[in-house]
């Protein structure tokens, strides 16, 4: 639940972007500061966020962070202002903390194989959020405006803040020691090669899906002329592909381990991009074509994510909740650096060309980096 809301306050307000700047009389560009600037500020909280979980535990950043959110998310109902409203929306970031301490939480009651199966399930259940609520968000916002979608993250967070507070215990190991060391820790983990390799794998291959997600609405109405409830649609058959992903991976990472389900993640992921290239020069790209194909990464993704994330934890477990953090800040970060570049490759007449090329470019990056971390599996044996 605590990850689904964090999901869905990425998506679930993307149909009304165009709206939204509109409303606020902005360029669309700076509207889209609303994505990027938000997975940037995700970066910064994860980066802290892990040492904080490991020094004052779990259950208590969760509730802080609830909290934080909530007023946030307030203060984007209540401003009239778009710089004021993309503060307070970079502000919501700090629901991001969500992730990185379920992934802790995992590896904290799990083993290696068990926490590949258990954080493919998590994914699973958090990738049916983004499948639903930019629907969901499109209708919203054809109805009742943009701001019922910002009602609706309040009244979700809400009622899953209240959950939290009742049912979620504490797994953290005790630590006495300060956050100042714990953050000496991240030296540490950052010269461990394994650790890099399995971070930049899953920095790549979400940042993908992020070039994705903040090129993709302008892609819908200036490329395909989707209104934004028929974008919501078209949108959800990529989270889908991601969703299926999450659940093989649950079933079989503990089958066949995690670099074959990270080496066929990477296989479906480029089929699809390379069959959007090759169907956009024979100029045969729909809103189906396009979107559909991009099922087939969501699936790679899928199947990339959690087992990468686990060969990223591969950590002493006092640095387990540090790793998560510094590891999650590396992923954003960089995705918000590739999401930038979406600004650029999604533009009146482009077609649908250039945002895949970059997306298939940022695989190239991952068939290299999953190279690197078979070598290094094979040194460690």
């Amino acid at each position: 639940m605590l990850t689904g809301l964090s999901a869905m306050s990425i998506s679930i307000f993307l149909p009304s972007l165009p709206q939204m700047a509109e409303y606020f009389n902005v360029e669309y560009s700076v509207m889209q500061f609303a994505v990027s600037g938000y997975i940037a500020m995700n970066a910064v909280v994860q980066f802290f966020i892990g040492p904080l979980s490991d020094r004052f535990g779990r259950r208590t950043m969760m509730l802080w962070s609830c909290v934080v959110f909530l007023l946030a998310t307030l203060g984007c109902l209540l401003t009239s202002n778009a710089y004021l409203f993309l503060f307070y929306r970079t502000i919501q970031a700090v629901i991001v903390s969500a992730g990185v301490i379920a992934r802790a939480v995992v590896r904290d009651i799990a083993d290696e194989h068990e926490s590949a199966s258990m954080i493919g399930y998590i994914m699973m259940g958090m990738s049916m959020v983004p499948m639903v609520a930019p629907t969901v968000g499109g209708f919203l916002g054809e109805w009742m405006g943009w701001q019922s979608s910002f009602v609706l993250m309040l009244v979700a967070g809400l009622a899953i803040t209240a959950l939290a507070f009742w049912d979620m215990g504490e797994t953290a190991p005790q630590s006495h020691s300060s956050l100042a060391a714990q953050l000496k820790n991240y030296p540490s983990i950052l010269k461990d090669s394994r650790f890099w390799a399995y971070c930049l794998i899953t920095m790549f291959a979400n940042g993908s899906f992020f070039i994705f997600l903040s090129g993709g609405p302008l892609v819908g109405s200036v490329v395909f002329g989707l209104s934004p409830s028929e974008f919501g649609l078209y949108f959800a058959i990529t989270p889908l592909g991601y969703l299926v992903g999450n659940y093989l991976s649950g079933r079989f990472s503990k089958r066949f381990g995690m670099q074959k389900m990270i080496a066929a993640g990477i296989a479906l992921s480029l089929v699809g991009l390379i069959a959007i290239l090759v169907l956009g020069f024979a100029h045969m790209s729909t809103a189906t074509v396009f979107f559909g194909l991009m099922a087939l990464v969501g699936l790679g993704n899928g199947l990339i994510l959690p087992n990468a994330t686990v060969g990223m934890l591969m950590v002493k477990p006092e640095m387990v909740g540090s790793a998560s953090g510094l590891g999650a800040a590396i992923m954003t970060g960089g995705g918000a650096v590739l999401s930038v570049g979406a600004g650029f490759a999604v533009y009146e007449g482009a077609g649908v060309m250039p945002i895949t090329g970059l997306m298939t470019a940022t695989f190239i990056l991952v068939v290299v980096l999953f190279g690197w971390s078979q070598k290094l599996s094979s040194v460690a044996k």
